[in-house]
């Protein structure tokens, strides 16, 4: 019985990703140790360790067609390791002169490091097909607001222009950095290994970096030049890739969010009848996928800590590290996972208010563009005199509620520096966006060239 958000059928839709489920479920768990079981018998056999025979039969049987799942499950009540109990099923599988040859001078750290490798292996290539359907949907976004005017905010107030397809190339550009560091670390993550019970390989004497080699082949997995066992750098960089991904995520949410709010609505959710009523007052749309993606998030970044200290691992086999990753790992895929396809939805559908922009940047009767008239007189003025000017111009505004443009007009001084024109097209937003347009330009070129 599922107790936890993430793996019961009511809410599992909201933090995880079914195809993440699916990569890292107790199925593709068990067939991962197989695979790895039928690997290391077939580069045992080619080099001449163990019988032909005996690999063939140990990989027409290393299926989970062949595993009694409720009997292992007991097995692994009793003898605490997860191993054992699958190398019994598959021996189960197996004729009596066969069966010596299963497992062959390997250990459980062995199977279950190089299983879950092969698992985020599967996770880290749904990873970068999601990662390329999000940057395709910020693409289109940028494209089509990349001159959409529209007020650019700090410290929670309006400051001055920049454009809405602005703000996404921003995210868009973030993600490309993530994508170039999945790609990094990619062959630093996807390596198994095999070491037997301290990591030398003594069990299989001189031959041991040979059957190393030989079984990553067979499972199409890079090698480290020792034994890691207790270095897990590798499996904490991952963590730390999904943690990054899943804060993007946060951060474009939490962004979306705001500007959700009824005293912004410059953007909102997907919407259809009843999505996102409240149960009291029929007037809301509250966000759905906005504090989805939040929590999910948290969660995920939170994995990053617990992965740290796995690090931490003494001597040739750590007490509970091993057991940490086993869960953090698959918790952290889904999670992210989950995290990127619901901003997925959110980015396809996203419905954008040109015209409530539009009187945003109104609402400060122009003095979102005092930068600008500062700027403009500066070159005759002197930038520290020009904006004592224009801040003086600017207080008389807030007090008596008037537009900055009839101030500047009517100011004596800043009339000899600048005309009715001047000051016009000085105040104009569109006018004062700097570079922003080629930055969206080059940022949008950059991503469809990846």
């Amino acid at each position: 019985m599922a107790t936890t958000l993430i793996d019961t059928d009511y809410f599992a839709g909201m933090y995880t990703s079914s195809r993440m489920k699916e990569i890292f479920c107790d199925e593709a768990r068990f067939q991962a140790w197989l695979d790895v079981e039928a690997a290391l018998a077939r580069a045992q056999a080619r080099l001449g360790i163990i019988p032909e025979e005996a690999a063939e039969k140990i990989t027409a049987a290393a299926t989970t067609d062949n595993i009694d799942i409720a009997a292992m499950t007991e097995h692994f009540r009793v003898s605490g390791f997860p191993i054992l109990p699958m190398v019994n099923q598959l021996n189960n599988a197996l004729d009596e002169e066969t069966r010596r040859y299963s497992h062959w001078g390997s250990t459980t750290q062995d199977i279950t490091d190089t299983g879950q490798a092969l698992m985020l292996k599967n996770g880290l290539s749904h990873l970068e097909k999601t990662l390329i359907l999000v940057e395709d949907a910020l693409i289109a976004l940028s494209e089509k607001y990349r001159d959409t005017v529209m007020v650019g905010r700090t410290m929670g107030n309006q400051a001055t222009p920049i454009t809405f397809g602005y703000k996404t190339a921003i995210w868009l550009a973030e993600f490309l950095r993530h994508r170039e560091r999945l790609k990094e670390y990619r062959p630093r993550i996807e390596v198994g290994q095999i070491g037997g019970a301290v990591g030398t390989n003594a069990s299989l004497g001189s031959r041991g970096l040979e059957v190393l080699s030989e079984t990553m082949n067979e499972l199409g997995l890079g090698e480290a030049p020792i034994t890691w066992h207790v270095s897990r750098d590798g499996w904490t960089e991952a963590t730390f890739l999904l943690g990054l991904v899943a804060a993007t995520c946060a951060k474009i949410a939490a962004e979306i969010g705001l500007l959700m709010r009824t005293e912004i609505a410059e953007v909102s959710e997907p919407y259809e009848i009843g999505r996102g009523g409240s149960s009291t007052l029929p007037q809301k749309r509250n966000p759905i996928i906005c504090p989805t993606v939040v929590a999910t998030g948290r969660m995920a970044r939170e994995k990053v800590g617990l992965a740290l200290d796995c690090m931490v691992a003494q001597h040739e086999r750590d007490v509970g590290g091993g057991h940490l990753e086993w869960t953090l790992l698959p918790e952290a895929f889904v999670l992210t996972g989950g995290a990127l396809e619901k901003i997925l939805e959110l980015l396809r559908g996203l419905v954008v208010d040109k015209n409530r922009m539009r009187e945003n940047l109104e609402l400060t009767k122009g003095l979102v563009m005092s930068e600008a008239a500062m700027m403009a007189l500066a070159p005759t003025m002197g930038r520290d005199k020009a904006r004592e000017v224009v801040q003086d111009v600017c207080n008389d505004c807030i007090d008596k509620g008037i537009m900055l443009a009839s101030a500047l007009e009517n100011h004596s001084l800043i009339s000899k520096h600048l005309s009715k024109e001047d000051i016009a097209t000085t105040l104009d937003p569109a006018n004062y966006l700097g570079t922003a347009p080629q930055m969206i330009d080059r940022t949008i070129s950059l991503a469809k060239k990846s």
